[in-house]
C-alpha cells in the first residue's frame, strides 16, 4: 500500500510552497515542527511573523504592477484590517511595510495612539474608521483628530453619525470623511442589503443636503465591501461596476472625492488545491475601474484595500498530539486530539471553515481514513472533511502521532477569547512567536504560556 506521502502527492501534489518533508517529518517555511513540539509541547499555537510582511509586499507589487500596466493615474494604498488580529506583534510586523490601518471599533483608537507614543507610527498615518460607531468610538475619533492625527477618515455608516462630528470637530482645514455604500448581499443570502452603510440611492442626496455646503468637511472617500470577497464571479464584477459607476456620478458633483476603498476579501490559501489567480484578479480590478471611469469621463480614483485574512492567516498554525484512537463502529475511526476545534479554531465549528491539515510525523506509514475529535463534551467538536476531499486521512500507525492545522492566523485567537473562559474550561494553548534573524536563524519567543487553573478560577470568581 502507498505511504501517506505518496498518497498526498498523487491526490494534490506535494510538497508545496511553504511545506516540505525532511526525514519523515513536516517542515513549515523551514521551521522544524517536531523540534518545536519537543521544546514547547502541545497543543501549541505558533506565528511565523515574516509571512505577514511577505503577503503585504506581494499585494503591493501586484497593484503597482497593474497600475503601471494599465497606465492607471491613481495610486494604491494598503490598509491592514486590524480586526483580523489586533495583537501587537502582528500590527507591528505589518507596519514595517509602509502601510496604513483600518479600524472597526472604539478600542482600536487607543491602540493606535499607543503605537504613536512608542514611535511605531506617526500622526500622518491614514486610519480608515469603519463600522457602526458607538458614542465612545466617535469621541475617540474626534479627540485624535483634534490631537493632530491628520489622516483619520471616519467612514459614515449612517446619516446620523455625521451629527456629532458636525457639532464637535473644529479644525482650520476641512475634515476628510468617507461614506460607506450599503452593498447588495449575495443571491443566496437571507437579506437583500447589508446592514452596514448608507443606501446607494441616498448617498448623493445626503451629501447635497448635509455636507456639500459645510466648509468644515469634505467627502474624500467612497467605501464598499462585497460580502462574497474578491472572486472571479459575475456577482462580484456586477457589484464592482455598480459601485464604481456611483463613484463617477458622485465625483462629478463633488470634486473633493478622489479615493475608492474596495474593502477586503482577498482570499488566503485554505486548501492544498487553492488555485486563486491573484495577478489576474488585481489586474482585472484595476483595469475595470479604469474603463468605467473612462466611460464616464472621470479621473481614476486612488485605490485603498483593507486586507485582513489575506495579511495574517498564512502566518500561523496550531499543533496537536493524538491522545487516543477510538474505533466506534466498523467504518468510523476517531483520533482524539489534545485540544478543541470549538475553543481553538472556532471558525471550523461556526462557519465550517477548512484549513490545511497535515500530519507532522510518520509520513512513510500507510494511510487511513479518520475523524478528528476535540476533547470538549460537545457533539460539534469534530473535523472530518478537508476542503479538497470529502474525508480526512492520516498515517496508519500505532506510533505517537502529531498533526497540525495551518494558515489559521486570522480571527481565531480573538473569536476564541484569548486568555478568557472557554467551553469545558479548556485552557488557551501556549503561543510561540517566531522571527527570522539576519543570519537566517530563527528567534523563538513565548508570547503566552498555556492558561493555568488559577487564572481560570479567578476569572470565574472562585479566587
Amino acid at each position: 500500500m502507498q505511504s501517506y506521502q505518496e498518497f498526498l502527492d498523487l491526490s494534490v501534489g506535494f510538497p508545496q510552497d511553504g511545506f516540505e518533508i525532511i526525514d519523515d517529518e513536516l517542515y513549515f517555511h523551514d521551521l522544524n515542527l517536531m523540534e518545536m513540539i519537543e521544546t514547547y509541547g502541545t497543543p501549541l499555537r505558533f506565528t511565523y511573523l515574516p509571512i505577514v510582511s511577505k503577503k503585504i509586499q506581494q499585494a503591493k507589487i501586484l497593484f503597482q504592477t497593474a497600475i503601471l500596466k494599465h497606465n492607471y493615474r491613481g495610486s494604491y494604498k494598503y490598509c491592514y484590517c486590524t480586526k483580523s488580529s489586533h495583537f501587537k506583534h502582528i500590527v507591528e510586523e505589518a507596519l514595517k511595510n509602509d502601510i496604513h490601518l483600518e479600524t472597526s471599533s472604539a478600542f482600536d483608537m487607543p491602540m493606535i495612539d499607543s503605537l504613536e507614543r512608542q514611535g511605531t507610527v506617526t500622526k500622518d498615518i491614514t486610519v480608515i474608521c469603519n463600522g457602526f460607531k458607538t458614542y465612545q468610538y466617535k469621541q475617540y475619533i474626534i479627540d485624535m483628530i483634534h490631537d493632530g492625527y491628520k489622516n483619520i477618515i471616519p467612514v459614515l455608516d449612517n446619516k446620523e453619525e455625521f451629527n456629532l462630528y458636525d457639532d464637535e470637530i473644529e479644525l482650520e482645514e476641512p475634515c476628510a470623511l468617507g461614506v460607506r455604500i450599503a452593498s447588495e448581499e449575495q443571491p443566496d443570502s437571507q437579506f437583500y442589503t447589508s446592514r452596514l452603510g448608507i443606501r446607494q440611492e441616498d448617498v448623493i442626496e445626503f451629501y447635497n443636503n448635509k455636507i456639500a455646503d459645510n466648509p468644515n468637511f469634505k467627502v474624500k472617500l467612497l467605501h464598499f465591501f462585497i460580502n462574497s470577497g474578491i472572486s472571479d464571479t459575475p456577482y462580484y464584477w456586477n457589484e464592482l461596476e455598480k459601485y464604481v459607476t456611483l463613484y463617477c456620478k458622485f465625483k462629478k458633483i463633488n470634486p473633493d472625492l478622489d479615493t475608492l476603498d474596495i474593502g477586503g476579501g482577498m482570499p488566503f490559501k485554505d486548501s492544498l488545491v487553492h488555485d486563486f489567480d491573484y495577478e489576474y484578479m488585481v489586474n482585472e480590478i484595476v483595469n475595470r475601474i479604469k474603463q468605467i471611469c473612462a466611460h464616464h469621463e472621470v479621473m481614476e480614483p486612488d485605490i485603498i484595500t483593507e486586507f485582513g485574512k489575506y495579511t495574517v492567516a498564512e502566518a500561523s498554525g496550531i499543533l496537536y498530539k493524538v491522545l487516543g484512537r477510538k474505533q466506534q463502529n466498523d467504518r468510523e475511526k476517531w483520533f482524539m486530539i489534545d485540544g478543541s476545534f470549538i475553543t481553538n479554531l472556532p471558525d471550523v465549528w461556526a462557519l465550517n471553515q477548512k484549513y490545511i491539515l497535515l500530519p507532522i510525523n510518520n509520513w512513510d506509514s500507510e494511510y487511513e481514513r479518520v475523524n478528528l475529535g476535540g476533547i470538549t463534551c460537545d457533539g460539534q467538536d469534530y473535523y472530518n472533511q478537508e476542503a479538497h476531499m470529502n474525508s480526512v486521512f492520516m498515517p496508519k500507525t500505532r506510533k505517537v502521532q502529531y498533526l497540525g492545522f495551518f494558515h489559521t492566523g486570522a480571527y481565531q485567537d480573538v473569536l476564541s477569547g484569548y486568555g478568557g473562559i472557554h467551553h469545558c474550561l479548556l485552557p488557551s494553548p501556549k503561543h510561540v512567536l517566531i522571527r527570522r534573524n539576519r543570519d537566517e536563524t530563527f528567534n523563538y519567543e513565548v508570547f503566552g504560556e498555556e492558561q493555568n487553573s488559577k487564572q481560570v478560577m479567578k476569572l470565574l470568581g472562585y479566587q
